[in-house]
């Protein structure tokens, strides 16, 4: 009877264990599914093999004490049946109602909690498959099923963490306990939903953006939707680090030797939206310039090429003027005063003007070549101080600083303002093409000037470019077997290298034939 009193107590230990390891089972599980923390599985599954060892071990230790207190007790030669018994009557019968109770209790609730998620899935089926009809999208479709299965799982393992601190208010765990399983209850909530709103953020700005394409025309504001596209990602990683910083202070709220922390958050934010709206207003500006610049679609080649060089210029402005008025707002934002940080820099500003000569030269060569019109984006220039930095090619921009010259190879060429010096433009109003014809000394120059001219008037009327039938200009010089003549054709201006090329293989092609047949 005594060893069947020992196997009953160490059965009932071993019980005790199973349903707990169980329960931590069930809530690591729960913890798994949550998409947020899928990349620390193995870490998770780490911890949860050594909270199950520790179990275990204390499960053996207890199961030992067992043993050996029982073993001592029939040692004493105490009868163990009434020796157990005597230990059970002297508990209040009111804990055993009470328990009772709990366990009751804790079991209804814990179906109750089963049948309200089997609830909550269909429903939240139903609302994903209606929001991705909505309005017929499918750009967006991986953004709603994304969010979903992320709404699931965190009302999955709520609605469990309730049930358990319901179940441990019913079976009477110490205050103490409940109020961390409260702290943990609330801690998840933040971080859960902190990590599904980025998901809501996106499914809405997809769907948002598909229907901004959708209904964008030539006739209402969404045609310039397009253009703008190009800030919905920065839109996305501005919003989602605003919801972090929330979330981050809302948890370290909660605990309180830290919560004093939390007073920066909102700050962080307001920093946050001042960049993102500081980005916003330089890109609005831009558009509503290149708008107004080029609403007119009758302008000429001169029109737009002054205009496109403007465009960067003004933006350049805009782009110093809007990024320093927002770091004088972050700095208000901060409750640092920005007077004495300006003054400070307008006296180190004219301390470093005196050694930075070269700067203010080339700004105000810059100025200089804007103003007086020397070259615009577009125009195909020649420019350089000397021989060994003579620069050429088509102009791509012109900052404050610097010109970006295209050369017809496709290298990038960056040259000071200031290094410009004398200027060759092969862009105002026309150029010639200069093609040198070789012909041997015994031709007839009649005849050959009679064919150039001839091709010369075919080209014209094969490509507007051409502006004046190709002229013989005369003979340039005089060689050992041939004679140099040299040839003139009007064209637009930086189109002399393309025409160039088309001049030399048709004046090949027509005076190899010509004079095989003099011949």
């Amino acid at each position: 009877m005594d060893l069947l009193i020992i196997c009953a107590e160490v059965t009932l230990l071993i019980l005790v264990f199973l349903v707990v390891n169980w329960i931590i089972n069930k809530v690591f599980k729960l913890i798994l599914k949550n998409s947020a923390i899928k990349n620390e599985g193995r870490g998770i599954k780490t911890l949860r093999r050594n909270i199950t060892g520790i179990l275990l071990f204390i499960c053996l230790v207890l199961c030992i004490a067992i043993i050996g207190a029982n073993g001592y007790l029939i040692y004493r030669g105490e009868n163990l049946q009434k020796y157990t018994l005597s230990l059970i009557k002297s508990i209040p019968s009111g804990f055993w109602v009470t328990l009772g109770i709990g366990i009751a209790q804790s079991i209804g609730i814990l179906f109750l909690a089963a049948i309200v998620l089997k609830f909550l899935r269909y429903w939240l089926n139903v609302a994903n498959i209606r929001a991705k009809n909505f309005e017929q999208n499918t750009a967006d479709d991986q953004s709603i099923d994304a969010f979903f299965a992320n709404l699931n799982n965190i009302i999955t393992s709520g609605v469990w963490l309730w049930a358990i601190i319901w179940c441990s208010k019913f079976l009477k765990v110490p205050v103490v306990i409940l109020e961390y399983l409260y702290v943990i209850l609330r801690i998840y909530l933040i971080v859960a939903v902190g990590l599904l709103i980025p998901k809501a953020i996106t499914a809405i700005i997809d769907s948002l953006d598909a229907l901004s394409l959708r209904y964008s025309s030539p006739d209402n504001l969404l045609r310039f939707y397009d253009r703008l596209r190009h800030l919905v990602p920065f839109l996305k990683k501005c919003l989602e680090f605003v919801v972090y910083i929330c979330v981050a202070t809302l948890v370290i709220q909660q605990v309180k030797f830290i919560a004093y922390i939390a007073v920066y958050g909102p700050r962080v934010v307001q920093i946050i939206g001042i960049i993102f709206i500081s980005r916003v207003l330089f890109d609005i500006f831009c558009l509503l310039i290149e708008e107004v610049l080029f609403k007119d679609g009758n302008l000429d080649d001169i029109q737009t090429s002054r205009r496109l060089t403007l465009v960067p210029l003004v933006q350049s402005f805009l782009q110093y003027l809007v990024y320093f008025g927002a770091i004088i707002s972050v700095l208000y934002t901060l409750d640092i005063n920005p007077a004495p940080i300006l003054a400070g820099a307008g006296i180190l500003g004219i301390a470093v003007g005196f050694g930075a000569q070269t700067l203010v030269n080339d700004i105000v060569c810059g100025f200089f070549i804007l103003f007086e019109n020397y070259y615009l984006v577009g125009d195909y220039i020649q420019a350089g101080k000397s021989e060994d930095k003579v620069v050429e090619g088509t102009v791509e921009a012109i900052e404050l600083r610097t010109t970006r010259i295209r050369h017809p190879n496709g290298q990038l060429q960056i040259i000071r303002n200031g290094d410009i010096g004398s200027i060759a433009n092969y862009s105002k109003q026309y150029i010639y093409a200069v093609v040198e014809v070789s012909v041997p000394y015994d031709s007839n120059l009649a005849h050959v000037y009679k064919v150039i001219e001839e091709v010369g008037e075919q080209l014209k009327a094969d490509y507007p470019d051409i502006l004046e039938a190709t002229l013989v200009d005369g003979v340039e010089s005089l060689g050992e077997s041939n004679l140099l003549l040299r040839t003139l054709t009007k064209v637009k201006s930086g189109k002399h290298l393309q025409i160039q090329r088309i001049l030399r293989k048709s004046f090949t092609d027509a005076l190899g034939v010509k004079v095989s047949a003099e011949k």
